[in-house]
């Protein structure tokens, strides 16, 4: 630069106004943001990829069961009326089919299954409450005509409850359970032998109590007496133990089966497994290979909604019962439901009316289940007062099963 005469001027001062040239902090101040914002961008969608990959690969883990869609399609005339409210009825079958891996150890694989445990899951318009009826295997019922596996057809027939998933499947049994109760299956879930132990071992296991030392070969169970955690195997075998535990009833078997899930509900939501990533990708994991469910139930989406309804019902509000049953009048190593008080909880469950359950030791004359006959199964009263809310013997998620 020069001045007016040509003479060289002085050299500029360093600019320090807006306008004027970066300092070399300054520029270096702006390379590092820059970088820094390059790479939360690429953590940003690394972590977007992981969940991505995350979501489908659990998504994929479901299988959907669209056969028995396809056949309860052909008898939608026959089946009761999808209820106007927005509560739900989800039967869920525990399958003793020993083919597949890890079920083989439980007995040699026929070709056939039964439903081990079928229990009815009604979850109310408002999500307020869940009621979980066990329905015996034994329980004799009328089994409509179904499609077996090979494409024949079975007759109708007076049977016990759980050869409907031998003749038919899921199918069959939920066309059994709605020609039973009147309540319309709206979806459904069966898992195996594996499938369970998978569950219980992703909560890292499950608190139970034991009166007295358990020694069962047949339900691959040694335990001793006392307060002590069950994993995978060994819940299992407490669940499904019918003869080395109590009297060796299907009656009391049940009555552990629903404190087991019960005490498995009440972990899952007091542990904070729902909220902590941590521990919930385990438990979606097993959950979503576990199950074959039907289409309307066969995504992680769908899953989750179900999962955010029950995790909103307070733990005393999710019950557990077996529906009014006593020993069936010609064979009493069978069931019969024990009337008016059956039809009584089928109703009240079709309308979405709210029933109670109380333990054993609390029951009153007068409530479902106040007297039992001799065979130790709950008989019920012949009514109940129109104003009053039928009470069943039964249990709820927050009691433990040391309690």
């Amino acid at each position: 630069m020069t001045d007016r005469a040509g003479t060289p001027a002085e050299p500029d001062p360093p600019a320090t106004e807006e306008g004027a040239p970066d300092a070399p902090e300054e520029r270096r101040r702006r390379h590092w943001l820059r970088w820094t914002a390059l790479g939360v961008a690429v953590v940003v969608l690394a972590a977007a990829g992981v969940g991505w990959w995350f979501y489908r690969k659990l998504d994929d883990n479901i299988t959907t069961d669209t056969t028995a869609a396809a056949e309860l399609e052909k008898y939608e005339k026959e089946r009761p009326p999808a209820g106007t409210s927005a509560a739900r009825n989800i039967l869920l079958i525990g399958s003793d089919t020993r083919a597949g891996e890890g079920n083989r150890k439980y007995g040699k694989d026929q070709g056939t299954q039964r439903s081990d445990t079928t229990i009815l899951l009604h979850l109310s318009a408002g999500k307020s409450s869940a009621t979980a009826v066990s329905l015996p295997r034994d329980l004799m019922v009328t089994i409509p005509s179904c499609r077996k596996a090979d494409g024949s057809r079975t007759r109708e027939q007076f049977a016990q409850f759980n050869w409907a998933f031998e003749f038919g499947g899921t199918a069959c049994t939920i066309r059994t359970v709605e020609k039973l109760t009147g309540i319309r299956v709206d979806h459904h879930m069966v898992i195996d032998f594996r499938g369970f132990k998978k569950m219980v071992d992703a909560v890292d296991g499950v608190e139970v109590c034991l009166k007295e030392p358990v020694d069962d070969p047949d339900a691959k169970l040694k335990l001793p007496a006392g307060r002590q955690t069950l994993h995978g195997e060994q819940a299992l075998g407490f669940v499904r133990a019918r003869k080395s535990i109590g009297n060796g009833s299907d009656t009391e078997r049940m009555d552990r089966q629903q404190q087991f899930l019960g005490a498995l509900v009440n972990k899952v939501q007091s542990d904070g497994v729902l909220l902590n990533p941590t521990k919930l990708y385990p438990v979606l994991d097993a959950a979503t290979k576990a199950i074959t469910t039907d289409p309307g139930l066969d995504s992680l989406r769908d899953l989750y909604d179900l999962a955010r309804a029950m995790r909103a019902i307070p733990t005393e509000k999710v019950q557990f019962l077996t529906v009014p049953r006593r020993s069936y009048r010609y064979d009493v190593n069978r069931d019969e439901l024990v009337q008016p008080a059956a039809d009584e909880l089928f109703r009240y469950l079709r309308e979405d009316r709210p029933v109670l359950v109380t333990p054993e030791s609390e029951k009153k004359d007068g409530e479902r289940g106040g007297s039992t006959g001799g065979d130790g199964k709950p008989d019920g009263p012949e009514t109940t007062p129109p104003s009053a809310t039928p009470t069943f013997t039964g249990r709820n998620a927050a009691e433990g099963v040391c309690e």
